[in-house]
């Protein structure tokens, strides 16, 4: 049984087309031939572009020479509104700065620090879960949202002000297209970017509300009382060489990615992994068993050795974040191809974990593959669902203990199976979800 996987479009097709296409879903709007190519270059009248699924090119980019490379502005167009010009999206010396405050809150003794509150969190989902048909992504964005209102400010998402950040972040989601006009045409930095208005409210209302988040902390932190959470961490930690901290604006642009990126992603992973599991039974029993061995202690989380295996093979076939977009600050010559100054590098996690060239069994899902020898091969070149480098997401660390500990505690209390005749369809927007939803099947485990 082959894990669901969107069709592709045909090999050549119009510019408006192939336009029309990436706004309804990126993966669907690509060519079959992305799973085998090592590059592939796109011409359009505005840029060109070319995809690099080669490994050493990827390297190159991302890990040898990632300052030759930024992050392309382009990324941005259709999130500013409500990140600003957060770490997800600055570059050069700014995004240096704010890397250099925000990676030491989650260092491995942080996140040792930040492990009851996950717990916690997915103690909370499993009392809340019902049983019965049940859309599993909305149960999964409700708790990695607990998850990061715990871990960052110390409140469980049903504090009045954590639940209603994460009603406007629905509304966000529902109304932000993942195609905005600016990333398409070169627009002049003065022009307007259209953004519906819906979009604009959600994200003010967010930012208005992370930033009472953020003023009553400082005020915590002056007076000398403020939990040790990462929001005390980020925003206690001095810039090394100026000794400067974030002020109240930078530090709502970082909550607001933390959000994006800890919830949205987050979401994602758990949900398709639970997928997986309910059709693949056999590895879900597997996981059941090591989950019932499992003490709940951080110590213990290293045992859940086949829990870890489901939901890297999770993040191999559905990687939240599908496509990440650099820009080339000179000309290059990638296999023998001119690559000119301004061109947009593209690098797909969708089709770099699907490689028919780099992996055995591509399309497959096998958990055992990662302790195989050509599993082990492509861990090290040809798996990046948090990017690689040095912008390699500063919570990848905190996401490989999340997934594999609430995928445990749900999956040791609950045994889930597909709905019939309510496949999946995968698609792209913020990140990979399920066209019309995840519909399992919810049993409590006797």
């Amino acid at each position: 049984m082959i894990p669901p996987k969107p069709a592709a479009r045909a090999d050549k097709v119009s510019l408006w087309r192939y336009l029309r296409l990436f706004r309804r879903d990126i993966l669907s709007a690509q060519p079959a031939r992305l799973y085998r190519a090592w590059m592939a270059e796109f011409r359009t009248p505005f840029f060109r572009s070319f995809l690099l699924n080669q490994p050493d090119l990827v390297a190159e980019v991302l890990k040898r020479r990632p300052s030759d490379f930024p992050k392309s502005d382009r990324v941005g167009e259709g999130l500013r509104p409500l990140l600003g010009n957060s770490v997800f999206l600055s570059n050069g010396e700014t995004w240096k700065r704010q890397r250099s405050i925000i990676d030491p809150a989650f260092e491995g003794g942080r996140l040792r620090d930040t492990f009851p509150a996950m717990v916690a969190a997915g103690q909370a989902a499993v009392a809340r879960l019902g049983t019965g048909e049940t859309e599993i992504e909305a149960v999964t964005s409700h708790l990695a949202a607990d998850v990061i209102f715990r871990t960052l400010f110390s409140l469980p998402i049903d504090a009045p002000v954590a639940a209603e950040v994460f009603e406007r972040f629905r509304d966000y989601q529902r109304s932000q297209p993942i195609l905005n006009l600016a990333a398409f045409l070169p627009l002049p930095r003065w022009m307007p970017r259209f953004h519906r208005r819906a979009t604009k409210a959600a994200a003010r209302d967010i930012r208005r509300l992370i930033g009472g988040l953020v003023a009553a902390r400082a005020a915590e932190i002056a007076a000398g009382n403020a939990p040790d959470d990462l929001a005390t961490k980020i925003m206690t930690t001095p810039d090394p060489e100026t000794g400067d901290r974030f002020d109240a604006a930078e530090m709502v642009d970082q909550v607001a990615i933390f959000f994006l990126a800890g919830h949205e992603t987050s979401a994602s992973a758990l949900a398709w992994a639970l997928f997986l599991l309910a059709q693949f039974p056999d590895w879900q029993e597997r996981v059941a068993a090591e989950a019932a061995a499992f003490d709940g202690s951080f110590a213990a989380l290293s045992r859940l050795r086949v829990t870890r295996d489901v939901f890297r093979e999770a993040l191999r076939l559905y990687p939240p974040v599908p496509m990440m977009v650099r820009e080339a600050t000179g000309a290059e010559r990638f296999r023998d191809r001119a690559v000119p100054k301004g061109a947009q590098l593209v690098v797909s996690p969708w089709h770099l974990h699907r490689h028919e060239r780099l992996w055995d069994d591509p399309d497959g899902f096998d958990p055992d593959r990662w302790q195989s020898e050509n599993g082990q091969s492509c861990l090290r070149e040809a798996f990046i669902p948090f990017s690689a480098g040095a912008r390699v997401c500063p919570g990848a660390g905190f996401a490989m203990i999340e997934g594999p500990l609430l995928l445990a505690l749900l999956v040791r209390s609950f045994r889930i199976a597909p709905v019939e005749g309510k496949p999946p369809v995968p698609v792209a927007h913020l990140t990979v979800r399920a066209k019309d939803g995840i519909w399992l099947k919810v049993m409590p485990r006797g």
